[in-house]
């Protein structure tokens, strides 16, 4: 098949990846100047993220068909890697809930509805301070903590541009700086005119929010689509060694640590309900950092490198949603849990469509 992919972010690689080796012919359509990393402008959002894969930890806002996918990405994970011909960061090793002292009412609430929605075969497990201290030495400000075990991460930078070059390697076209105006089944328009294909992908993310239309026709656009703010802060932390991610269990906010090779950990919030690409502010940095280095006080003398903030694609109910007719596949909505689903849904995807 002669394939059309609108959208160059994490599901459009995976899919250029995939279904290259499947031997189709693919092309892909991105108003980014090129594969790697950006430093300023609209970028994809799978670039900033920490890349956890935590279906157990998700089960606090997701449904079951999340969890469900996520357990088959982390068996997807490592085949995928391994044939990306590039060095890519991935680790299993579970993650760590933790809480300090008088924020037990709001953990617990959290590791109760944990122990509800999942199986007994991925439910936090409680951890002691000697588990604790076996686990992740670097972990001292927390008094409450439990495992999941069956959670890990994938280095997202690394992944994105390994994805891509892999795509084009197996004989994926990319098209770079070039943006979608529409498209429809089997047609992707740009300003370099009508492309054509057999079957076509949107997998713009929030770039494909329904826009003003001069003619008042549908041009292809997903109904619903909002950006949801996230950042994340890096660290350099070279003497500080964390084994597995960590979330803080707090009553206001959500703050994780993820570690990532070379002596960086990236620390991060959940969500914040805004559309806002502005950089970080000072109270979301203050908060951030000193939530970090109240789980590890080590992190006094760690040095910040970078900041970054993005939207996240998401529909009102924050769940993902696929769409499929002849011609026409739309995939959107993955939320904050791109990394951890999308290789088991571009799997379940490519099934119906074959």
């Amino acid at each position: 098949m002669h394939i059309g992919i609108a959208g160059a972010g994490l599901l459009g690689r995976l899919l250029a990846f995939e279904l290259t080796r499947a031997g189709h012919k693919v092309e892909v359509f991105d108003p980014a100047p090129g594969p790697h990393a950006p430093s300023a402008g609209v970028y994809a959002a799978g670039w900033t993220a920490a890349g956890m894969l935590s279906p157990t930890a998700e089960l606090e806002s997701a449904d079951e068909n999340v969890f469900a996918l996520g357990l088959r990405s982390l068996t997807l994970w490592p085949g995928i890697v391994a044939a990306l011909g590039q060095p890519v960061e991935l680790r299993q090793r579970g993650s760590l809930l933790v809480a300090h002292r008088g924020d037990e009412g709001a953990a617990r609430r959290v590791v109760d509805l944990l122990l509800h929605k999942a199986p007994s075969s991925h439910a936090p497990q409680a951890l002691d301070a000697a588990d604790l201290r076996e686990l992740d030495p670097a972990i001292h400000g927390a008094t409450h903590a439990w495992l999941l075990p069956h959670e890990g991460q994938i280095h997202s930078v690394q992944a994105m541009a390994a994805l891509a070059h892999a795509a084009a390697a197996a004989g994926a076209r990319f098209h770079w700086g070039i943006t979608v105006q529409r498209l429809q089944a089997g047609e992707i328009h740009t300003q370099q005119g009508l492309h054509t294909f057999d079957c076509v992908f949107d997998v713009r993310g929030t770039g494909a929010r329904p826009q003003a239309s001069s003619d008042g026709q549908d041009h292809g656009f997903t109904p619903g689509v909002r950006g949801v703010r996230g950042e994340i802060i890096w660290l350099h932390a070279p003497g500080v060694v964390l084994q597995r991610p960590v979330r803080l269990l707090h009553p206001r906010h959500r703050v994780y640590l993820v570690p990532r090779e070379g002596g960086r950990i990236v620390v991060g919030a959940s969500e914040i309900e805004s559309e806002d690409r502005s950089p970080i502010s000072l109270r979301s940095m203050v908060e951030l950092l000193a939530a970090a280095h109240s789980i590890i006080p080590e992190l006094a003398e760690a040095r910040i490198v970078h900041s970054e903030t993005n939207l996240r694609p998401a529909l009102p109910d924050n769940l993902p949603h696929v769409e499929q007719e002849p011609g026409l596949v739309r995939i959107n909505g993955l939320f904050r849990h791109g990394w951890l689903i999308a290789p088991a849904l571009v799997e379940q995807t490519l099934k119906k469509l074959t």
